[in-house]
């Protein structure tokens, strides 16, 4: 296990909380290095999971929802994990991103879904679970009274960041293939998309495993499945409707860097409130590692966008001064 993940828990609760890096002393995690990997997020010591709560009759229908300390209302932060939609891949790899989140002061709502490999999953089960998930906010507010669900950011990586783009965008009364996904969608105050594969149609047409599980998703190519793809390709859902904060590492070698930027230019283009922070030495896991130096800029991003004004001193910040 690599040394950044030995650190202790007061030194991740320092970096959540201040987002500054070298709060624990030494070179640590902040020395230049090839990124962060998948298997340290999930190997060695783990945060205790959240209460576990059921949003749906499948064992796979489920959210773990952590609350920070103190008794006054808080925004909720709902994430959404990656893994190339795929079923060998679940929401354990975003437990330190919670955990960090809940404690710089957040509810967090980590959704699980059916995947690629689950029954159910693919088209549409994934999609409508992620909805369901989603607009079960609701009921969460109902039941713990902290919950100010009127500050309500969604944070997807990767193909978490796919779901979560669509989602945001649903218009009521939506379906797909006659499953209803949005009979009374909640509103979302913004969307942080950390390496989100932001078109369906150009990434699948890659050679990497996670490219080519853009089929299996769908259920086909393209070309098969045109509505398909239109329906839930968040590069064909502009205007979105809904601010967005891109973060992506230059050293991403699953998602390219030009999925944000492509997306950028789209929402720009539109009229739309979105900004992108490109980290020059993250990779793809790095933006869900409070380790890293990328997250400074991801816990930025929650900020800005749960306040509903811009924060300073990220590279997001710098980036768009230029």
């Amino acid at each position: 296990m690599n040394d950044a993940w030995a650190l202790t828990g007061k030194c991740l609760v320092t970096f959540a909380l201040a987002g500054v890096l070298g709060a624990c002393g030494g070179e640590g995690p902040t020395r230049a290095r090839n990124g962060i990997a998948y298997d340290e997020l999930t190997t060695g010591t783990t945060p205790p999971r959240g209460e576990r709560i059921s949003y749906g009759p499948d064992s796979l229908q489920f959210g773990e929802i952590r609350l920070p300390a103190g008794k006054t209302k808080v925004p909720i932060v709902v994430l959404i994990h990656g893994g190339c939609w795929r079923a060998e891949f679940d929401i354990t790899h975003l437990s330190h991103a919670a955990d960090a989140l809940t404690r710089a002061g957040y509810a967090t709502w980590t959704i699980e879904y059916r995947r690629v490999g689950n029954p159910g999953g693919g088209w549409p089960g994934t999609f409508t679970d992620v909805a369901r998930g989603l607009d079960y906010t609701r009921q969460l507010g109902k039941r713990f009274s902290r919950l100010d669900t009127t500050r309500l950011v969604i944070v997807g990586h990767s193909a978490g960041g796919q779901l979560a783009l669509w989602a945001a965008s649903r218009k009521r009364g939506e379906h797909l293939d006659g499953v209803p996904v949005a009979a009374a969608p909640i509103a979302v105050t913004g969307v942080v998309s950390l390496a989100g594969i932001t078109d369906l149609r150009s990434y699948g047409t890659g050679t990497g495993s996670c490219n080519r599980s853009v089929a299996a998703l769908m259920g086909g190519t393209p070309a098969e499945f045109p509505e398909r793809y239109s329906a839930v390709n968040p590069a064909e859902r502009i205007p979105l409707g809904v601010r967005v904060r891109f973060v992506h590492g230059k050293q991403d070698s699953i998602v390219p860097l030009s999925e944000s930027e492509s997306m950028l230019a789209l929402v720009r283009a539109s009229g739309g409130d979105a900004r992108l922070s490109a980290i020059e030495s993250a990779g793809h896991f790095d933006l869900v590692a409070p380790v890293s130096a990328a997250w400074r800029d991801v816990l930025g991003a929650v900020r800005e966008l749960a306040a509903g004004k811009r924060l300073a001193n990220t590279s997001m910040e710098r980036e768009n001064k230029r």
